[in-house]
């Protein structure tokens, strides 16, 4: 993430009750310093930004592809991916393919699966109070 300066988001939802949308709402948040960018066909706007059909319309090169399609579509994503020239392929929770790992892998790009952007930007820079905790420890089991 560090460097980064442009992200394309591909299948945001415009609906808020959707993960995509709390993650583009969060992105386009000031506690980022990214230039974020909604690529989804079946969208003209999400969260008064412009949407684009396909990663080729998005006007900057991303440095990441932050992908919430189904593990189905990832491959096609990841050689669109490539295409763009992007430097990171991200898989966001619960997706992972080994398809669209090797696409982006032989092509140069950095490849994470099966993360949030979001949560991984939060713990990175203190933000994991914005989803409703912050205990100040990074744990997944419980205290006693």
């Amino acid at each position: 993430m560090d460097g980064a300066g442009g992200v394309a988001m591909v299948g945001v939802s415009p609906n808020p009750a959707r993960p995509s949308n709390f993650v583009a709402a969060y992105l386009c948040s000031t506690s980022t310093d990214f230039d974020v960018y909604f690529v989804n066909p079946m969208a003209e706007e999400i969260l008064g930004r412009p949407c684009y059909p396909t990663l080729a319309d998005v006007p900057e090169r991303p440095d990441i592809v932050d992908v919430f399609r189904k593990p189905e579509d990832l491959a096609g994503v990841a050689e669109e991916a490539v295409a763009v020239g992007a430097r990171t392929f991200w898989a966001q929770l619960g997706l992972w393919s080994a398809e669209a790992a090797t696409v982006a892998v032989e092509a140069g790009l950095s490849v994470v699966m099966d993360r949030c952007l979001k949560i991984e930007h939060a713990r990175f820079h203190g933000g994991l109070h914005l989803a409703g905790f912050d205990t100040g420890v990074i744990d997944s089991r419980r205290r006693r």
